[in-house]
């Protein structure tokens, strides 16, 4: 049997793919096919189910020494561009998560900040653990983690240990972009290796943080290496059982030394949906997979959820990285809207925590309600 009749049947049948067989998919490019078969693997996941959260995304700084061609989002030190929330500021933005019901996540994300000391770094895990003491907080990229090790001269394990105590529910999944240190010699050279964002997830995972895993594609990555990214996924999986969402970001070449270098143009929906479709596959293992709206843009993500997704992310309240590349997206979105779209693609939307706990459900027989 040829393999792309092989490839073909085990998806149908929902069974394990190799990395040959997931390569025959992508090449054979019948998207219908795929959306089909990633359909029915979300559906045997999570029913007719589609999730959401009310979170509130805080980046903390965009002033970075790592200077990756890649991001439009940092600026170096003394660029008049260049912020940094303090204490202060960043009680402001907490006495404002406060007045939205049932926020459920505070998501920090920042720049590799030359000057400030990992200490800071905790304060504000314990600052927003104070504030907002039952909101998940998820904080903090294998990148930054990597980084607080260096400058510290504390193992990963070490510096996830004091950031778990001070209050750190979970990591994102970001900074992972491919993992292959050929692609990461080009679009971000002074950032963690694959190795150090592996070991990280890891070691995470080991001592009962949960997190998320991430893909960042359509730059100067070769199929093959997009595809062995997914796979080098479904390993740590496989070993640690600590990934619960994969989340999938196209490259967004605007404003980047990356993109114009390069001369690379953002890739199409229908690269797009065939990433999510191949993703949710391949991670068999893996229970959730988002279609960030604020990547993808709204129509495209809720397009993904009949290609495998089952999860839109969240409310945002405000997000700098991905527009500083040209997103065009809104920062914020309110719950009615997301519910609103879940349901217009057939599904049932459920509002739910950091760990995919439910916090309201909502039945689609309620729409003309």
């Amino acid at each position: 049997m040829k393999e792309i009749e092989t490839a073909r049947a085990k998806a149908a049948a929902g069974e394990r793919l190799t990395f040959n067989e997931a390569l025959a998919l992508y090449e054979e490019n019948d998207l219908l096919f795929l959306a089909d078969c990633a359909r029915k693997a979300k559906e045997r996941k999570s029913g007719c189910k589609v999730f959401y959260t009310v979170n509130r995304h805080i980046n903390l700084t965009n002033i970075c020494s790592s200077n990756c061609p890649l991001c439009a989002f940092q600026v170096e030190q003394g660029d008049a561009r260049g912020f940094v929330y303090e204490q202060e500021d960043i009680a402001k933005i907490l006495e404002k998560a406060k007045q939205v019901e049932d926020l459920s996540e505070i998501h920090i994300v920042s720049a590799l900040h030359p000057d400030k000391p990992f200490s800071y770094y905790v304060d504000v895990v314990r600052q927003v653990k104070a504030a907002l003491p039952k909101a998940d907080v998820k904080a903090f990229t294998p990148v930054e983690i990597v980084n607080f090790a260096k400058m510290t001269g504390k193992s990963i394990r070490e510096v996830l240990e004091i950031l778990k105590e001070a209050g750190l529910d979970s990591l994102p999944g970001g900074g992972a972009e491919i993992l292959s240190d050929r692609v990461r010699k080009i679009i971000c050279p002074k950032k963690a290796t694959a190795a150090e964002w592996i070991e990280t997830m890891k070691t995470a995972h080991q001592l009962g943080i949960r997190t998320n895993a991430s893909i960042m594609y359509g730059h100067v990555e070769t199929i093959a290496e997009r595809l062995q990214h997914l796979f080098t996924i479904r390993d740590i999986q496989d070993e640690t059982g600590g990934f619960q969402a994969f989340m999938l970001f196209p490259f967004h070449p605007a404003h980047t030394k990356l993109g114009e270098e390069y001369h690379l143009q953002r890739v199409g929906a229908w690269e797009d949906m065939k990433m999510m479709a191949l993703s949710r596959l391949i991670l068999d293992n893996i229970d959730h997979v988002k279609a960030f709206w604020i990547m993808l843009t709204m129509s495209v993500a809720q397009l993904a959820l009949g290609f495998g997704a089952d999860d839109l992310d969240g409310t945002i309240g405000e997000e700098k990285i991905i527009h500083a590349a040209g997103a065009k997206t809104k920062t914020g979105i309110t719950r009615t809207q997301l519910e609103k779209i879940i349901r217009e693609a057939g599904y049932e939307p459920v509002e739910r925590d950091t760990f995919y706990q439910p916090i309201h459900m909502t039945s689609v027989a309620k729409e003309g309600e």
